[in-house]
């Protein structure tokens, strides 16, 4: 065997010892790096969420503002009352020379005029008329016979004694509708109980609208609330007139009911005395012959009281009661109703007594006969209510809601 060189053989041993000393180095420079990769900060912003207040839920469900508390112990707020929104109108130009005068002290009064009949006159003029108050001559400022823009509305009793004549007060319903004209505008109410009276659509001139809401009329139990219904009904009604006195639109409200009052809240002489500070006529169609006809011993009959409040909101505020005795005479009436509204005089006068009293003033309008046989009578609203001085008032009565319409479907 060759013996081996010993130089030869430490050199080997060197460079194997060389060898494995970088291995180890560059497995520790590695580690370091690596190491250092993972501990180096990272800039990183994380954004903190800000709460977002959620809406207080509104009663149809959707979010609307959170209920702000009113009075010094956070008392809960009125009742709304139900208001139409104004229709904006441009601002005119006014000469600042010029000096507008307003006289907020005339009143306006529709006036039929009637043969024995019943058959409208419409061919009386001026100087035929004669407008008194409290028995004292009034003079006369204006005097129209064209026909107006009407604001109307048709104030349905949908309780359960009106189930069989339901749709045919329906369709009278919309036979009054396709009689509006260019400018007439008409709501339309349905009422059974005191928290029943929903405004289904308010003033509209849209004919479509108004067949749909009578459409979707029906029949819901409860004790009917007739004083409470027309008090809303023919509040909404004036409600755009007040503060205007340029306004000559004329206004009238159509109630159909059998008229049997069960459950309202205001009284009688709170709906006349309201229905004194507003000029508008009441035109009825009262189905009262289901109504138990027989008296009893110390009250009148329930027919008797229901023709009796029905006739009166037609008279004390100038308009008309009709009693049909079956459904086709719906029709006819429709058709009158809305000869009535049209064929009326509109008379303005100046009071001669100005005495802001807030007494009731009584009305007479009286018509020249003319030579034939022929008899004219003058028919209007037979008082009103003088204005008051502002004051603090006594006590009022409770009020009543006239709500949105409701989502609710038989």
């Amino acid at each position: 065997m060759k013996k081996s060189d010993p130089k030869t053989e430490a050199m080997f041993r060197w460079s194997a010892a060389v060898a494995v000393a970088v291995l180890i180095f560059s497995a520790l420079v590695l580690s370091s790096i690596g190491a250092a990769g993972q501990n180096r900060p990272r800039n990183v912003q994380v954004a903190t969420p800000t709460p977002t207040p959620k809406p207080a839920p509104t009663s149809q469900g959707r979010p609307g503002p959170s209920p702000t508390p009113t009075g010094p112990l956070g008392d809960a707020p009125p009742p709304p009352r139900l208001k139409p929104t104004p229709t904006p109108t441009p601002p005119e130009e006014i000469d600042p020379e010029s000096t507008i005068k307003i006289n907020a002290d005339l009143v306006q009064l529709h006036v039929r005029v009637i043969d024995r009949n019943n058959r409208p006159i419409d061919n009386v003029p001026q100087n035929a008329f004669h407008v008194f108050e409290d028995g004292v001559a009034q003079p006369i400022e204006t005097f129209t016979r064209e026909e107006v823009p009407i604001s109307y509305g048709l104030a349905v009793d949908t309780s359960g004694s009106l189930r069989t004549q339901l749709q045919s007060v329906i369709d009278a319903g919309k036979t009054i509708v396709n009689a509006n004209k260019v400018g007439d505008e008409t709501f339309l109410i349905r009422f059974i109980g005191k928290d029943n009276t929903e405004l289904v659509q308010d003033f509209t001139p849209k004919k479509d609208l108004l067949i749909d809401g009578l459409d979707n009329l029906y029949v819901e139990g409860g004790q009917t609330a007739v004083i409470d219904a027309v008090y809303l009904a023919a509040e909404h009604a004036s409600e755009t007139q007040r503060g205007d006195p340029t306004d000559k639109r004329r206004r009238a409200l159509i109630v159909i009911t059998d008229g049997e009052d069960r459950a309202s809240v205001y009284t009688q002489e709170q709906l006349f005395s309201r229905l004194r500070e507003d000029d508008v006529q009441i035109f009825v169609i009262g189905f009262v012959n289901e109504l138990e006809k027989e008296a009893g011993f110390i009250r009148k009959s329930p027919r008797d009281k229901a023709v009796n409040l029905l006739n009166r909101l037609a008279s004390e505020t100038g308009g008309r009661a009709f009693f049909p005795d079956s459904l086709s005479e719906l029709p006819q009436i429709a058709g009158e109703i809305v000869r009535d509204m049209r064929t009326q005089y509109v008379i303005s006068y100046n009071p001669t007594n100005k005495a802001p009293d807030g007494t009731y003033r009584a009305i007479k309008v009286s018509v020249d006969q003319p030579n034939s046989a022929e008899r004219r009578i003058a028919l209007t609203r037979p008082g009103r209510m003088a204005r008051r001085e502002a004051s603090g008032g006594g006590p009022k009565a409770p009020p009543v809601r006239l709500p949105a319409t409701s989502t609710k479907k038989p």
